[in-house]
């Protein structure tokens, strides 16, 4: 039986790059000079830090831009609020998302549900399975997922016919 796995991944390598990127940007720039603006990436996420709240925002705003050209969908970016760091900084954590989480899974197996076609949704870890008799019905279901907002950046993977 014909089947794809309906997933949501960030490219952690072009994260990487759009991090070298920006961080390469906010080191050349002459308004962040004397900022001590830093941009990592740890296991929660990536963290910026930065003098003030204004400088803060223009290196969220520089790294948002690196992700865009970078290919990388802001969909999966998550920036949290800044909080104060040690020396009167400010510090913000980007969280990036993953897979995809059961409520937004048994979203997309509803919307395939309710759409009448002849494939049925399987909700598998962090991805939801997509199964059909024929090729056609699954490639309606891309159609029909691809129109769809479900707030992820959701890509089709392993089509097998």
């Amino acid at each position: 039986m014909p089947s794809f796995d309906v997933v949501s991944k960030l490219d952690m390598a072009e994260v990487e790059n759009a991090l070298n990127q920006a961080k390469k940007e906010l080191g050349q720039r002459y308004d962040f000079r004397g900022t001590d603006t830093t941009l990592e990436n740890t296991p929660e996420g990536l963290v910026l830090i930065s003098a003030d709240e204004e400088h803060l925002k223009a290196a969220v705003h520089v790294l948002m831009e690196k992700l865009v050209k970078r290919g990388v969908s802001l969909k999966n970016v998550d920036p949290q609020e800044s909080e104060p760091a040690a020396k009167q900084a400010r510090r913000q954590l980007i969280t990036l998302k993953q897979g995809i989480p059961t409520e937004k899974g048994k979203e997309i197996v509803k919307l395939i549900k309710e759409s009448k076609l002849k494939v049925q949704g399987q909700i598998q870890d962090e991805q939801v399975r997509v199964t059909g008799k024929n090729r056609d019905d699954l490639q309606g279901a891309i159609a029909l997922l691809r129109k769809a907002d479900v707030g992820l950046d959701l890509r089709f993977e392993n089509f097998r016919d």
